[in-house]
């Protein structure tokens, strides 16, 4: 589809208050589901970043990489097993999950983003005690799955001020030595809620809360956070979308001014959100 210079000019123009309001403030993003495994998903989303940045906004980047992580415990010929959506994590797993995680997607992307011209640092949560987590307690033993029991923000906050976008990997640091690894979402939302975010991106596979959960024009663009038990009574949230409307909740009730829920299918959806009127998915406020 071919635009016009005037087209271009006029997407500038409208995009410009938007742009004012942000600069200078952070916004929490994380990435995850087919906008990590698509490559045209995933150059947008580094596009969306680098644009951010250059524009003024601190973005801070956090990521999961599940199938990155069930792809190399097949390779090493080991089962990926999963309790109510949570993987078991025993020792060799998350020896495999900290090599994957820290170590292989994380690093691929912040050679993204420099490559398409941004600054980035990559980090994970044993960096400068940053993520902080216990054993969580559940009714069938998870292994090495880990609950947050403190964010440290200092060194995002030395990335930020030093022009840098931080990509962080989810994985935490127990009392005595352990290693755990910590759901993204949750981290995101505590991440944003230690920074004073301005706002906090979940990006995923879905279009946002649906009203009817088989019908996406039933989409549900705005939810004031008050309303969500009811919500959950009525069976409107429900299932996997309990956990990330939790994280929402609890990141707004901590002192983020909005928090997103959007379709990271659609190409540029972070930019979509951010400088356009009608922005995409559910936000909650």
């Amino acid at each position: 589809m071919k635009i016009s210079n005037q087209d271009r000019a006029q997407v500038l123009v409208q995009a410009l208050p938007y742009i004012q309001k942000y600069a200078g403030k952070t916004i929490v993003v994380k990435y995850g589901g087919n906008a990590m495994t698509n490559d045209t998903l995933k150059d947008a989303v580094i596009r969306d970043i680098v644009l951010m940045q250059l524009v003024g906004i601190h973005v801070v980047l956090v990521h999961g990489g599940g199938p990155e992580i069930s792809a190399m415990l097949k390779k090493i010929g080991k089962e990926s097993k999963f309790i109510k959506g949570m993987r078991v994590t025993d020792r060799e797993t998350i020896d495999v999950v900290q090599m994957v995680l820290a170590g292989k997607v994380n690093k691929a992307l912040v050679q993204l983003l420099e490559a398409n011209n941004g600054r980035a640092v990559g980090l994970c949560g044993l960096d400068g005690n940053m993520i902080r987590a216990e054993k969580m307690v559940s009714q069938e033993d998870l292994g090495f799955v880990g609950q947050i029991t403190e964010v440290n923000s200092s060194v995002i906050r030395d990335a930020e001020e030093n022009g840098y976008v931080p990509v962080i990997s989810t994985i935490a640091g127990g009392c005595h030595g352990e290693v755990y690894n910590v759901n993204a979402d949750v981290a995101a939302a505590q991440i944003a809620a230690c920074l004073h975010a301005e706002k906090l991106i979940l990006m995923t596979d879905v279009r946002g809360l649906l009203r009817d959960k088989d019908d996406a024009s039933t989409i549900i663009p705005v939810v004031q956070v008050s309303t969500v038990p009811k919500l959950k009574k009525e069976g409107i949230i429900s299932g996997g979308m309990i956990p990330k409307i939790d994280c929402c909740v609890e990141a707004v009730r901590r002192g983020v001014k909005r928090a997103h829920i959007i379709d990271g299918r659609i190409p540029h959806s972070i930019l979509i959100e951010l400088f356009t009127n009608e922005g995409i998915g559910t936000m909650f406020y």
